[in-house]
């Protein structure tokens, strides 16, 4: 019975970390509706910067604004790119992943091991202070949860003051902000901004939970980021006082069950990632058959 909850709470823990990567794609995806590949770079670029700092010795909490600041500056180099050179915007964001893939190894290498003797933002003294009387796995479910919770609220919020309101009417309505005389551009620019500061934190806190990094370790997070997007938010579409960021937190948690349930019934781990297309392909396929049905009954 220990075991099988230690399962969930571990599940359960990744979702409330990778929520904070589906935050930053529901922004460019679902908000701005800009393909951003960035994301496959920014993620491990967040844990680089995070290994790296924590194996100098920098105080684990230092390591996250760090890593929200190199994840701001690729989500500002996709935005230069997209707009005041004029690339389209799925090519933008796949010159700055790649560019970022050699970044990435210039700063951590292939693979970089965070010593077991380094605090973390698991076991440092203020989180031991409030929550070590928990065994480990809770108290990372405890502080993700806070994290996750933390975000949505200040996401929440920004989406209703001008400048959210701006950068949600940029992907609906780019006319409407031009003729309110604000620059769409530098609207599209900080969104992608947003996006990727949360997409490394995200990568940042893998980093803590996982005492690692690794170069592959951005594959496929943009998929799995539109999959948590979409089932959350195909799931609580008709549920009004559902916010879309607590309904991308639930998909975070939902799809992370789903891998957990496909790996524990035997399937092997080398095919996580065909596993992961496969239900990506099959969310898709249901959404859009959802739609379907919506507007013939409409």
């Amino acid at each position: 019975m220990s075991s099988f909850l230690d399962l969930i709470a571990g599940t359960v823990t990744q979702g409330f970390i990778y929520a904070l990567l589906s935050y930053g794609v529901y922004i460019t995806y679902r908000i701005l509706d800009f393909p951003d590949l960035t994301v496959d770079g920014s993620f491990p670029l967040g844990a680089a910067v995070t290994a790296v700092l924590l194996t100098k010795g920098m105080d684990p909490y230092l390591t996250l604004p760090v890593a929200m600041a190199v994840g701001a500056l690729a989500g500002l180099a996709t935005g230069f790119i997209h707009v005041k050179v004029g690339v389209r915007d799925l090519l933008a964001g796949i010159i700055t992943m790649t560019g970022l893939f050699s970044i990435n190894l210039q700063i951590a290498g292939s693979n970089l091991a965070v010593d077991r003797a380094t605090d973390t933002i698991f076991t440092a003294k203020p989180t031991m202070a409030l929550f070590g009387s928990m065994p480990l796995i809770y108290r990372k479910l405890v502080v993700s949860l806070i994290l996750a919770v933390i975000l949505k609220i200040i996401l929440d919020v920004y989406f209703n003051t001008q400048s959210g309101l701006l950068l949600r009417a940029v992907g609906d309505n780019s006319t409407l902000v031009t003729t309110l005389a604000r620059d769409k551009g530098s609207v599209k620019i900080l969104g992608l901004v947003i996006s990727n500061t949360l997409v490394a934190l995200s990568g940042a806190v893998v980093c803590h939970e996982q005492r690692a990094f690794s170069s592959n370790m951005g594959t496929g997070q943009v998929v799995f980021g539109l999959a948590t997007v979409i089932i959350g938010t195909t799931l609580f579409k008709n549920i009004g006082f559902i916010k879309g960021t607590t309904a991308v937190m639930a998909g975070s948690i939902l799809y992370k069950a789903c891998i957990q349930v496909a790996i524990s019934l035997g399937l092997p781990a080398n095919l996580l990632k065909l596993i992961t297309a496969v239900l990506f392909l099959i969310i898709l396929i249901l959404g859009k058959r959802r739609k379907s049905e919506v507007n013939a009954n409409a």
